[in-house]
Order: structure tokens, then sequence, then C-alpha cells
């Protein structure tokens, strides 16, 4: 997993065991790369005071990083790093790509290292999956995860007859596929993720900030 960096900038890596063992891959474990985007995230200017609402979300607009996932490991180490943020407790994440990008595959890794047992459905016929992760430091009473799939949603009336827009006012992580088939009724995300396959069958992820609860989950990829 590579992360892309700007010309003129250095990348940093460190390596992290990381056990991938879980009931949809098998039972495996193997040494991963991880995140080292400590250069990268350098590059926010944290100097100029940010005020206004509008400026706070116009800078975090400007905030994305690229990662490089050369295989489904590499997903996973991304997966697994994203899910040690407590800004995830009540974070929004939508998810973008052609079909066949990984979306599902993304989230299902990210459900699973968060610590979410038994079976993880595809909500493209039911829109929306309900979940919950096990207690952790960050959401000691667990946390509530919905997993929302977007793609045959077509009549605006089922937002509301559906209770979508008390899901989302709710605590918890949300995560989107095709969001852009709910554009004009769910709220802005926190952080969106592009994935985009390359020539060799690579990802290439590409994570935007959309609020200051991205940028933290950006920053959180450092540590």
């Amino acid at each position: 997993m590579k992360t892309l960096l700007q010309p003129g900038q250095q990348a940093g890596f460190s390596r992290r065991q990381i056990d991938i063992g879980h009931s949809d891959l098998g039972e495996s474990e193997l040494s991963a790369p991880g995140l080292d985007l400590r250069d990268e995230l350098s590059s926010i200017d944290h100097q100029t005071p940010i005020v206004e609402s509008a400026q706070a979300a116009q800078a975090a607009s400007l905030a994305q990083r690229n990662v490089l996932c050369a295989s489904e490991d590499d997903t996973l180490a991304l997966a697994r790093a994203l899910a040690l943020s407590p800004a995830l407790a009540n974070a929004t994440l939508t998810l973008h790509g052609d079909l066949g990008a990984g979306k599902t595959t993304f989230v299902r890794h990210l459900l699973r290292a968060l610590g979410v047992a038994g079976r993880i459905k595809s909500p493209t016929y039911a829109v929306v999956e309900p979940h919950r992760a096990p207690p952790a430091p960050a959401w000691p009473a667990g946390l509530a995860v919905s997993h929302f799939d977007f793609y045959r949603f077509g009549d605006p009336r089922e937002w509301e007859d559906a209770g979508f827009r008390e899901v989302f006012a709710d605590p918890g992580l949300k995560l989107v596929e095709w969001p852009e088939k709910a554009q004009g009724l769910m709220p802005a995300p926190d952080l969106s993720l592009e994935l985009a396959t390359q020539e060799d069958e690579s990802r290439l992820v590409t994570l935007k900030a959309h609020s200051q609860t991205g940028l933290k989950l950006l920053e959180d990829l450092s540590q």
C-alpha cells in the first residue's frame, strides 16, 4: 500500500503486524504495510485560524490523500487503520466508484476491523443494513453502524417513509455507497472515499475530508 505524494514530498512507510483473520477471508496472519501519513499530513495548513464554518468546510475540502492498494491485503490494512480512529463514532463516510471497484468489500473490511461479527449482507435491496460494533475505548457502549446502498434508490418519498432522516440524525457511524443517488437528501459527508481500479487491477483510494471530523480521520491515519 503506497501513499502518493505531491512532487517534492518524501514518502514515509512503517510496517506493523496485523492479524487479518476473519470469517470472510479465512484465518491468516501476516506482516502488512502500515500507514504512515505524517509527511503528507504536514502539508495541511494549521497556521491560519478558521473562524467561519464555511471557511472550515472549504479548508477541509482541500485535504485529500491518495493511497494505492496493490492487493486485497493493502485494502484491509487501510480499513484496519481507519477503524482505529475515535472520530468514526459519529462520522458519515461515502464510497464512490464504478461497479466492481470494491466499495462493498472495503465496507466489509472496515466492519470486521471494528469487530462486527456474523454475516455482513449487502444492502443493495434493503437500502440499509444495521450493525453493532462491540464496545471499545472510543465507544464503551458499542457503536451503531448503518450501511447504506442507494444504488436502487429512486423515490425521494422513501427517504421520509423509511426514516432515513432520523437514522442520519442519530449517533453512530454511517457508511454510504452510491450517495449520488440520494443527492440533495442526505447530509454532507465527513469523509469520502473514491475507489478506482487501475490497469494492473490495483485500487487507487482517494480520501477527501469535508469537515473537521474528516480532517481528524485523516490525521488519525498517521498514528
